[in-house]
């Protein structure tokens, strides 16, 4: 990709080619092609994607790592996929001790506001000198678009921008949802882009933010044109006909849930269907014959091994979108999910292309129901490639965010850009 060179700015936005263009910043925890999961790569493929359409320039931190928010990335400006990135160093990493008190102490007993603003900042990234940068340059930007609500960059700068803020929640039904001081916050940003229904009625009855405008977007995803299924078999020694899982394997993901449910089934009938696990791993993986753990995989591999699938499992106990299973539907691979998570179960309704379970009982009945009905797959896999295209391909999303743009700039009252689901 190359750099778009602008001319002139205007009052309207800024002028290339005769044509008027927005300018954006995306404000993100963190950012780079090695980061191919979660909220991170959502705002990556965002950026990359409207970039025709407006400008945009990134701004995020030093940091890899979710958990400390470790400095790894060099410090300043650099370009990614010929986008302007700016890196700033987390003041003070996490500490999982201290981080594990305060959140024991807002999530378990009374306390007050600056209880939850100190968790807060241990939450982190603790990134003022991002903030102040933001306020130093923001003439330069019609708007600064904020990812994932529950970070310190997110509520700091929702707080400062207000109507300049888009806000890009990425929220799912866990207690940080219900703390205070996220209640206002929700109802003070120019727009809100929501990644599914499910998500905006949860905030949309947390914080009584109906007034903000808001539209579902969701986000799209790279699909290759080729796959080399045959490859990632003979590579990993792995021959016998499976289901994939793709993403974090720890608790919130719902993996240890999911490798009980294997490993008891696998007990009882020793099931033909194997269990392949790709991501990096937070929770042991026990050593078992038909459970193929490969590790953290570029993405090139990761969609041979969900096109060499007979269907992709997602148990996830906490989504607002799941990227992993637009993608299985792209490539016309059913998903089985836990139903017990409201976004997921409502994918799979929306699409009809997908199974869902809420118990050891319901898990061992799906499983053998798409690992043995070719003709039930295949129909699900149709189903879920026609809802992809219908509203998570590239020229959808990126229209929708021109919607929202086009609504902010014409100072349209909020009820002109709500009400959108899919």
């Amino acid at each position: 990709m190359q750099v778009t060179k602008f001319v002139t700015k205007g009052p309207g936005g800024i002028c290339y080619n005769d044509k008027i263009m927005y300018r954006v910043g995306i404000v993100v925890q963190r950012y780079g092609l090695e980061i191919n999961g979660g909220a991170e790569y959502h705002a990556r493929l965002i950026a990359e994607r409207i970039r025709s359409d407006v400008a945009v320039e990134v701004f995020t931190t030093t940091a890899i790592n979710y958990v400390t928010w470790a400095h790894h990335y060099p410090e300043g400006s650099c370009e990614i996929n010929g986008i302007p990135v700016h890196r700033f160093r987390v003041e003070r990493e996490r500490d999982p001790r201290r981080f594990g008190e305060i959140q024991s102490l807002v999530f378990e007993r009374e306390h007050r506001m600056e209880d939850e603003s100190a968790w807060l900042e241990e939450e982190g990234p603790l990134v003022p000198d991002l903030l102040e940068t933001l306020a130093a340059r923001q003439h330069e930007f019609d708007w600064f678009v904020f990812f994932s609500y529950r970070y310190y960059h997110s509520w700091h700068g929702v707080n400062r921008f207000r109507d300049k803020a888009i806000l890009v929640p990425t929220a799912e039904h866990d207690p940080v949802l219900y703390l205070r001081m996220f209640r206002d916050t929700f109802r003070l940003p120019g727009a809100i882009v929501y990644n599914s229904p499910e998500e905006k009625s949860l905030i949309n009855r947390v914080s009584d933010n109906r007034n903000v405008p808001g539209l579902v977007v969701g986000v799209g995803s790279e699909i290759p044109q080729h796959f080399d299924v045959r490859g990632f078999r003979d590579r990993h020694d792995i021959h016998a006909p499976y289901a994939v899982y793709i993403g974090r394997l720890d608790e919130n993901k719902g993996v240890p849930e999911l490798l009980d449910f294997y490993t008891s089934m696998d007990r009882e009938q020793q099931p033909e269907c194997h269990l392949v696990l790709i991501g990096k791993a937070w929770i042991p993986v026990p050593e078992h014959p038909r459970i193929h753990y490969l590790g953290f995989m570029p993405d090139h591999e990761k969609f041979n091994a969900l096109k060499g699938s007979l269907f992709l499992i997602n148990p996830s106990q906490f989504e607002s979108l799941s990227m992993v299973t637009l993608e299985s539907w792209a490539l016309e691979k059913p998903a089985m999910v836990n139903g017990r998570t409201e976004v997921l179960r409502g994918q799979c309704i929306r699409s009809n292309a997908g199974l869902w379970y809420t118990d050891y009982a319901e898990f061992v009945a799906v499983w053998k129901r798409l690992s043995l009905d070719e003709s039930l797959r295949a129909r699900l896999g149709s189903n879920g490639a026609g809802f992809f295209q219908r509203h998570y391909s590239w020229p959808v999303i990126r229209g929708k965010y021109k919607k929202i743009f086009a609504t902010l700039a014409a100072g349209q009252n909020a009820s002109s850009a709500s009400g959108v689901s899919v």
